[in-house]
Formats: C-alpha cells, structure tokens, sequence
C-alpha cells in the first residue's frame, strides 16, 4: 500500500438503511479492522445525498449499506431518484476506472432495481429468493490455493447470519460458501473484476458479534490488503 492509504466506510443511513442492521456499530468495526492495517486514514460518513461528491482521493471504498424501508424511497425523504443520480453517477464511474470496492453483509439488498449497481457488486440479494436461517454460530468455508485473497487462510467461525441463494454474476470468482439447515452449499464470499475495478463482497457482518471472530476480522484484512495491492 502506499502511504497513509485513505479509506471511506460508508454507513446506511436513509434511503439506505433499514431496521434490522445497526450500521453504525458494525462501521466502527469495520473502521478498527481497516485502521490496524497500519499506515491508513480512516473516514466513516453516513449515506447523506452528495456525501461521495468526489472519490479522487479515495483507495478503498467499503459499503456497508443496506435497502430501504418500505415507503421511503416513494416518500423521497432524502431526495428524489433524480437526485441521487449524480452519486450513483460518481462512484460508478470510480469503481469502472480502477475503484476498489469491499462490500459487506445487507450492501447486497442495496439499490434495488439499480442493474450497474449489482455489476459493480457481483451479485445481490434476490427478493423473494434469497433468504437466511435464524442469526447463530456460523462456518464459511473458503477455497484456498485458487487466489491471493484466501491464501494461508482457514474457515470463518462467526455468529452471525448465513445468506442463501444470492444471485452470483457470471463474472464473480466465489471464494467461500455458507450452508444451510439442510448442508447445501452457498457463495457468500465473491471477487470480481469484470468493471474494470475491484470488488470484494462478504455476506458476513449482521452485527458487531460477528466481527468479534478473530477470523472474520482476519478475512476482512486479508480482503482489503489484496484490494490495495
């Protein structure tokens, strides 16, 4: 990495929050994951319209943003859809120029129906398809010798929730399964490249719980560490 890498943690707020997910206590983890990388600045912001005005200066962006509540995106209490275009605008092209992204957990129920947003994720929740068993103690089993990012790395062991049958792009690279009650395999751990940037994207992260995993904060190192390469 160069020095004083500059990270932004992107918090739900809004348009992009919802009642399950306490965002603000899973960005602070995030935040003390990315700041014992050494060397990095780290910002967290909540989702206010125009707050991603300028990503220049920006290595990794890391989304942990979620859906909207019923009704408010309709209420346009944040702004109209014509509104956030410019943002949706902004980041997009960042990431398709060389952005790096590292998504987690509810980002993949973020911006639905927006289809350049689940390209540059590689993926996304699918309502009415995608579902989880009940939050408890978890296993994501990763394959290693196949990329850098998982390299010398063992299974995540989490409390946290196990996201099933998400819609995976043909370009995503899956690099860790969850199972469900009935032991079938499913990709909660992705990286893509076919924007043009990076992106990670980690179905982990309900609560603070799950980044109480030695492991889980490991993975999460391991992930921004080969995006900053």
């Amino acid at each position: 990495m160069s020095e004083r890498t500059r990270v932004v943690i992107l918090t739900g707020r809004g348009r992009h929050e919802d009642s399950w997910h306490d965002h603000a206590a899973t960005s602070h983890e995030l935040a003390n994951v990315m700041a014992a990388l050494g060397d990095v600045d780290v910002m967290v912001r909540s989702a206010f319209l125009g707050v991603l005005v300028d990503l220049d200066d920006v290595d990794l962006l890391v989304l942990n943003i979620g859906g909207p509540m019923p009704g408010y995106v309709e209420a346009a209490i944040d702004g109209a859809e014509e509104d956030w275009a410019g943002t949706y605008d902004t980041v997009e092209a960042w990431a398709r120029a060389g952005g790096r992204i590292l998504a987690v957990h509810q980002t993949a129920l973020a911006l639905p129906g927006e289809e350049r947003f689940e390209e540059l994720l590689g993926g996304r929740w699918v309502e009415g398809v995608s579902g989880h068993p009940e939050i408890g103690p978890m296993r994501l089993t990763l394959a290693t010798g196949v990329h850098p990012l998982t390299a010398g790395l063992g299974a995540v062991s989490a409390f946290d929730e196990r996201y099933c049958n998400l819609r995976v792009a043909p370009g995503s690279q899956v690099l860790g399964w969850v199972h469900d009650d009935d032991g079938e395999p499913h990709p909660a751990l992705w990286v893509t490249e076919a924007h043009g940037g990076r992106t990670v994207y980690s179905a982990l992260g309900h609560d603070a719980r799950s980044y109480e995993s030695p492991s889980h904060q490991e993975l999460l190192a391991c992930a921004a560490l080969w995006l900053l390469s």
